[in-house]
């Protein structure tokens, strides 16, 4: 299961915190146009964050969680997964996202993450700071979230929400479990307990090899939380939801230079 159509981030508005926002086309190096959605804050941290978002591609949920982090003081930057084979164009409800992402190749995912973030650092793309790069991810995302510091794309963060982390996928992406020596980025996983997708072996098979890596990281799994639990139509899992926001802020913030230090 991921986030449906209609789903929407768990996080309050802050009023006035985003400075605008609006949909734009990226094009990778490939020469292949995606869709993007930025939304950038009104007092900038510095920070900037990449969003990769599931298998339905860029839809509300991620342009709506751009806002969120915009008022937060983090700019941000949510792309599409399908403008190879689906072109650039707004999609709709009805849109059936399945042949799309099973055309997905990890060549191509790998250049529409480095346009994204060479949109987020430049100067006319955003006010983020170059050394202060994070990507984000969910589901599918996520998966790749995490492979996104194997890029060699300095990035001073990544962050998966239940991203899976073992075993083959629905395209030819590695799993993060056999890359985990080559990461090169601080790492945030947070995982429900109840993911019956995500194991507790495969949870720790990760942990186990980032530390062998010597890589900064931090795993949370939430007890009980199922797969795609932060979602504002899950409110039985409000808490976990308010405490993965406060590990993802966290994170970001304790690897963002301030200003003037």
């Amino acid at each position: 299961m991921c986030f449906d159509y209609d789903s929407h981030p768990p996080i309050a508005p802050i009023a006035g915190g985003a400075l605008d926002s609006m949909p734009l086309i990226l094009t990778a190096a490939d020469r292949n146009r995606f869709a993007a959605f930025r939304a950038r804050a009104t007092d900038p941290s510095g920070a900037g964050v990449v969003i990769l978002p599931d298998v339905r591609g860029l839809h509300p949920f991620y342009e709506e969680l751009s806002l969120r982090f915009a008022e937060s003081g983090i700019d941000a930057l949510a792309i599409d997964w399908f403008g190879r084979t689906a072109d650039a164009e707004p999609r709709g409800e009805g849109f059936d996202h399945q042949p799309h992402v099973e055309r997905t190749t990890w060549v191509g995912i790998q250049a529409d993450i480095a346009a994204a973030v060479d949109e987020i650092r430049a100067p006319e793309g955003g006010r983020a700071a170059p050394e202060s790069i994070f990507t984000i991810g969910f589901c599918m995302g996520g998966r790749m979230s995490f492979l996104a510091a194997t890029l060699g794309l300095d990035l001073a963060g990544v962050i998966g929400m239940y991203g899976t982390l073992v075993g083959p996928w629905r395209n030819d992406a590695p799993a993060p479990v056999d890359l985990a020596g080559s990461i090169a980025s601080p790492v945030l996983g947070l995982f429900g307990g109840a993911d019956r997708g995500i194991t507790a072996e495969a949870i720790a098979t990760f942990d186990n090899r980032l530390t062998d890596g010597g890589i900064d990281h931090r795993l949370v799994t939430y007890p009980g939380a199922p797969h795609s639990f932060f979602d504002r139509k899950m409110p039985e899992f409000a808490d976990a939801s308010a405490e993965a926001w406060d590990e993802t802020l966290a994170f970001i913030r304790e690897r963002t230079p301030q200003t003037g230090s």
